[in-house]
């Protein structure tokens, strides 16, 4: 693993290809100066907190990818209920083995298999050009102290819910303690951040680039839901995919959306 001196630059650092350095600009995003700010507060008891260039790097990033991308936001619904009965039943198989799938990794891998059945939406923004991925690999927002790392599942398709759950529970693990190597949380073609164990029912999440988009899920809630006249209490869960409209259109990203709902209403099938 990479020493944590080797973690500096993290978080949504994804991957600015060395090959285009910043600006200098990029470092300290846009804004009020420094000293207009503290002058508006030189009355008021504060503390100033610095900057670690975890710090850093975020805000750097996000900055430019709220600035540089033309985001549009996409909603829908999963009913859970299937999933969290096969979850509990998958759970009670896989005891022994020590190995307790959480939803997040059943997201996962409804993305991961989204990616696959709709390849065009399995992309990045490359300044002039975009380029499409073969595999699906998923990055996975990651909350840390003072900041967030996104490792990257890479082949996530391939992998088994047992796998991944095993691969996300370590890649989550170092990045608490800042053991990621670079190379472990950059690329990727889609992101999740997941702010549902927070008890947070919607959000819209910010590109991480170079992705194509990323999905921010809430919390499965109970809900009544008309089915065949009906109504009934169902789990649900609301997803947002934020789009880079370079890269995907709105019929495109709705049929990633739709993919992936898909998989998450029908989670025996993930295993085929």
């Amino acid at each position: 693993g990479a020493k944590p001196a080797e973690a500096k630059a993290d978080a949504p650092a994804a991957a600015a290809a060395p090959a285009a350095p910043a600006p200098a600009a990029a470092a300290v995003p846009k804004g009020l100066s420094t000293e207009t700010v503290l002058k508006m507060y030189a009355d008021r008891e504060t503390e100033e907190v610095q900057l670690d260039g975890m710090r850093r790097t975020i805000a750097a990033r996000l900055s430019e990818a709220k600035q540089t991308i033309p985001h549009f936001y996409l909603r829908r619904s999963a009913k859970l209920d299937a999933l969290m009965a096969f979850r509990g039943t998958l759970n009670k198989q896989l005891e022994a083995r020590g190995v307790k799938l959480s939803v997040n990794d059943f997201i996962i891998k409804a993305c991961a298999l989204a990616l696959q059945q709709v390849p065009d939406a399995n992309a990045v923004w490359a300044g002039d050009r975009i380029l499409k991925l073969k595999p699906s690999d998923v990055a996975v927002a990651v909350a840390i102290e003072g900041g967030l790392f996104t490792p990257v599942l890479k082949d996530a398709h391939q992998k088994s819910l047992s796998a991944l759950s095993a691969q996300m529970k370590d890649l989550a693990g170092r990045a608490k303690t800042k053991k990621l190597a670079p190379h472990e949380y950059q690329g990727g073609s889609f992101a999740i951040s997941n702010l549902g164990m927070f008890g947070i029912e919607n959000f819209d999440a910010v590109i991480n680039p170079p992705h194509g988009a990323i999905l921010a899920v809430g919390a499965g809630i109970p809900t009544p839901v008309v089915e065949g006249g009906e109504v009934v209490v169902r789990n649900v869960m609301s997803m947002t995919l934020s789009v880079d409209h370079r890269v995907i259109d709105g019929a495109l990203g709705a049929q990633l959306l739709e993919a992936i709902v898909s998989h998450l209403e029908n989670p025996i099938g993930m295993l085929a």
